[in-house]
């Protein structure tokens, strides 16, 4: 077992007590193996492990979203009508037995990092939990120890973002469907997942296409703390595409890299010169150092190595609409498709069992999911919490029935999500022409006397809107979010865009319809 280690923890070959403890003097193997720690990666020992030379790491994620789940949480029992904070904790590592909880524990508590993992398996999709092990340590085919290490591929990540927003799905130009389809009027080939998952073949992200895996662009802080007032994943996230694309942030010299960042400067993938200077985030200042910053623009060394790759930097002439697009994220335009799924009920059967992601162990009560109306096509665009219209999908649609209800709960959610579906921007005539892109739902939208009309495809739900909207064209009915502060687009939005002309050259070159 002394093969297989990456440099940086190569120790670990000649010392396993480092970290698995136990006592290597012992004359006996029951007295070498006292106080081992079998998985010491995991949540509950590695304080004892990882700890010992990553502390604020570890501090970090056991504090962090991977761990904590903590909007998830807070959303769930919010909208089960209970509190969002019980017992002044929001984790899934400490969930109660209250309608919500039970169903986070019976269906969503499964992949926060606590989970323990004892095994490596050939399929990663299965693989969910093990704590720092659970990016870091990579299977080997040497036949010795798994390795530790920081290139984490994107395999690691696959276990739990299949799930929910499916963004490694998605990254890969794989969407999950129900049953073989037909897209845009060309047959469509499925094919299955390890865990059984019907999925069909989409565009890739561009940033896939050219090579670039997850590390690429998810820097070590971005995934690991701070944790500080972090509820949802877009405040963790570091990165942002003007980071590389279109950067005016202050560039740092190497002797000005943060103290918690000066270990990585070994990892730097090309011969540095005097005064050296990096790209870094504009969220938390974090040095990019796999770009190098060149003559002739920036270049890029993907992690998991590759030849560096140049970085296409937006010009003055890329994006037309001035002020009236300011606050157009770059996924509003750029994401070329998105998962959705526009319809779910829940339901409790206090008389069954059911595996307990908590306890570790079947527990009484099952919670049953069924879904319907599964598209993977352009997403609604809404305004997030900070003012910026970006990309939505269904977050909640759902109704549920739990004994302790009195009635059926109806919900109507949507959420913002970066898809990682990166490509040719959409067609202007695919936001300002389409009813489901502005959050009405499929149906005839015209213009006549009197201004815009629209007429949904199918009957309204007892909210007053059709089962795939968000909002109507007047504002009057409308959907919440899971997130706070986020919302769809207003009346006065809505007549803005749809009243903005559009000639030929507007829907053309178009991106997908």
């Amino acid at each position: 077992m002394a093969r297989g280690f990456a440099p940086g923890h190569g120790f670990g070959g000649h010392d396993c007590t480092v970290c698995h403890g136990g006592d290597p003097a012992a004359p006996d193997a029951a007295g070498a193996h006292s106080g081992l720690r079998a998985h010491p990666a995991g949540l509950d020992q590695a304080p004892q492990a990882c700890g010992g030379c990553h502390p604020s790491r570890l501090k970090a994620v056991s504090a962090g979203l991977m761990h904590t789940g903590r909007g998830m949480v807070e959303t769930t029992r919010r909208v089960f009508g209970e509190s969002p904070v019980q017992g002044g904790r929001s984790s899934l590592s400490d969930l109660g037995q209250g309608p919500a909880d039970s169903l986070l524990r019976k269906l969503c508590a499964g992949c926060h990092l606590g989970q323990p993992r004892a095994a490596h398996g050939d399929a990663p999709i299965h693989e969910r939990g093990g704590g720092c092990g659970a990016c870091h340590l990579e299977r080997g085919g040497h036949g010795g120890h798994p390795r530790l290490t920081t290139r984490v591929s994107d395999a690691r990540c696959l276990g739990c973002h299949s799930r929910s927003g499916r963004v490694s799905l998605s990254y890969a130009g794989l969407a999950e469907i129900d049953g073989p389809q037909a897209g845009g009027g060309r047959s469509v080939a499925a094919g299955r997942l390890a865990d059984g998952r019907l999925v069909e073949r989409r565009s890739a992200d561009v940033h896939h296409t050219a090579g670039l895996s997850c590390i690429d662009c998810h820097t070590a802080r971005g995934v690991m703390g701070p944790t500080d007032g972090v509820v949802h994943q877009e405040q963790a996230v570091d990165i942002a595409c003007t980071d590389c694309h279109a950067n005016s942030t202050p560039r740092l010299a190497l002797d000005e890299w943060p103290a918690d960042m000066q270990a990585l400067r070994r990892l730097i993938p090309f011969a540095t010169r005097p005064g050296q200077r990096f790209l870094v985030t504009a969220r938390q200042g974090t040095p990019l150092w796999h770009i190098e910053l060149r003559d002739d623009g920036p270049y890029l060394y993907p992690k998991l190595g590759g030849p560096p790759l140049p970085i296409p930097q937006v010009r003055p002439h890329s994006h037309g609409g001035g002020e009236a697009h300011r606050r157009l994220s770059c996924a509003a335009c750029h994401s070329q498709w998105a998962p959705q799924c526009y319809g779910c009920h829940l339901s409790y059967e206090p008389e069954g069992s059911q595996w307990d992601h908590a306890d570790r162990a079947p527990t009484r009560g099952r919670w049953h999911s069924r879904r319907w109306d599964v598209r993977n096509g352009l997403p609604v665009l809404g305004v997030d919490g900070e003012g910026r219209i970006t990309p939505f999908v269904p977050g909640m649609i759902m109704t549920g029935s739990h004994p302790e209800w009195t009635t059926v709960r109806s919900t109507r959610l949507f959420s913002p999500l970066f898809p990682h579906t990166t490509g040719t921007a959409r067609s202007c005539q695919s936001c300002h022409r389409s009813p489901t892109a502005l959050g009405l739902g499929r149906g005839r939208l015209e213009h006549g006397v009197g201004g815009w009309r629209f007429a949904a495809d199918g009957p309204p739900l007892p909210d007053g809107l059709s089962p795939d909207a968000w909002t109507d064209l007047e504002g009057d009915k409308v959907g919440g979010s899971t997130h706070p502060g986020a919302r769809p687009l207003n009346r006065d939005e809505l007549q803005c865009i749809l009243d903005a002309p559009l000639s030929a050259a507007s829907v053309w070159p178009a991106g997908p319809r």
